[in-house]
């Protein structure tokens, strides 16, 4: 694939519970700016979102926040990145993060990551896109989603294929790597029924 400039990182507005989750995050926002990688992200300065920020800052890299009005407001807002947006809804947001973004990494999270996660994959499934998805599993923390997603394919309601809409990798060494060998002719066809 072409050149990778951004990188969306999807993650936790909290910390979680297993400190190795916050090394993870820190590591692979250093490799961000090492690489010269812009991070494009929620725009927070809570949980993993903002060690992902603060490790790309402390490294001399940039960092490209976007997050909704609503949560600014609250002060939740990273007022020290490179770039912040404000936008006015989640919905904005995250169009916004897909816009600027060269590829998708999924870190741990909750329910707002696991949200993001979904929709890229989908989004990705219907040929909206063709940009790389990584799931990074680190302690086998998204090992629970990966049960999902093949007990949806075995119910039938997912093709084999679908396990080619996004890349898995252990830990945050292996991320830039599998983007740049990742690329458009994995993507399965449009099925015939959505």
């Amino acid at each position: 694939m072409a050149e990778i400039t951004s990188v969306c990182v999807y993650c936790g507005s909290q910390m979680g519970n297993d400190p190795r989750h916050r090394e993870t995050a820190a590591a692979f926002g250093r490799e961000l700016a090492g690489q010269g990688v812009a991070l494009v992200y929620g725009g927070g300065r809570i949980g993993l979102m903002g060690v992902v920020a603060d490790a790309v800052l402390q490294a001399g890299g940039k960092v490209i926040g976007i997050i909704p009005t609503f949560l600014n407001k609250v002060e939740i807002g990273h007022q020290h990145v490179t770039e912040l947006h404000v936008v006015e809804s989640m919905h904005t947001r995250k169009h916004k993060m897909f816009e600027m973004a060269d590829a998708f990494v999924i870190l741990p999270g909750g329910l707002g990551t696991l949200d993001e996660a979904f929709e890229i994959i989908t989004w990705r499934q219907l040929n909206l896109h063709d940009k790389p998805i990584i799931l990074v599993n680190h302690q086998n923390y998204w090992q629970p989603f990966l049960a999902l997603f093949d007990a949806v394919i075995e119910g039938g309601f997912a093709s084999v294929a679908s396990r080619r809409l996004f890349t898995v990798v252990d830990s945050p060494a292996g991320v830039l790597d599998a983007i740049r060998a990742a690329g458009p002719e994995g993507v399965p066809e449009r099925p015939e029924r959505l």
